[in-house]
């Protein structure tokens, strides 16, 4: 599924360091679309996708000033694999809408690449608009540690949420390209390395 400029899915493993990849290909000119970002705002007030979610979860996930009660939502929407599903055939569909015009609307701006920054984007139709998909990993023990500092939680909850996503394998067998971001290990040359990957499948890259 072409669209006018070539784009970058960039996902990974919690506490990998996606983040950073993300900041040094902005650096680089590419226009950023953070799909947490996107994820917040198609649940705005007053949103088709909030009335949505109440019909299926309930109308008190809207708290009285409007807004989503995001814990409650959570609860609720992630409660098993059914909830799961009816959360995600809402939010995700929406999500690609609102991506899409993102990099339709950069492109018309003059931007020639564009990075969709993503969690999940190996489970999502967003993967299918990508001209190439690169997936962050680092080692376990450096993963933890990061988490821990990040989001000042045990390192109990951090396996958990570590636990939670796919194996490094995963990512790996998923995508064209891998950023080892561990600090043994040069972000910067693998940057580098990525944008000849770029070049070598006749992509448009940055001027």
């Amino acid at each position: 599924m072409d669209l006018p400029i070539t784009v970058i899915g960039l996902t990974g493993q919690t506490g990998a360091g996606k983040s950073t990849v993300t900041k040094e290909l902005e650096k680089l000119g590419c226009f950023i679309v953070d799909c947490d970002i996107v994820a917040r705002e198609i649940v705005e007030k007053g949103s088709p996708v909030l009335k949505k979610l109440s019909e299926y979860f309930g109308e008190d996930i809207i708290n009285p000033d409007g807004s989503l009660d995001r814990r409650l939502m959570a609860a609720r929407g992630f409660a098993d694999e059914e909830s799961r599903n009816k959360l995600n055939s809402v939010t995700h569909p929406a999500i690609t809408k609102k991506t899409l015009e993102y990099i339709n609307s950069a492109a018309k701006d003059g931007a020639s690449v564009a990075v969709i920054d993503a969690a999940l984007l190996l489970e999502s139709e967003l993967k299918n608009y990508c001209d190439i998909v690169v997936s962050v990993i680092a080692p376990p023990e450096v993963r933890i540690e990061r988490i821990i500092k990040r989001d000042g939680i045990t390192a109990e909850q951090a396996m958990e949420r570590m636990n939670a996503q796919k194996d490094e394998k995963y990512y790996i067998e998923n995508s064209d390209m891998i950023i080892r971001n561990y600090p043994s290990l040069k972000l910067k040359d693998q940057m580098k390395e990525l944008t000849s990957y770029i070049k070598s499948q006749k992509k448009k890259w940055l001027s």
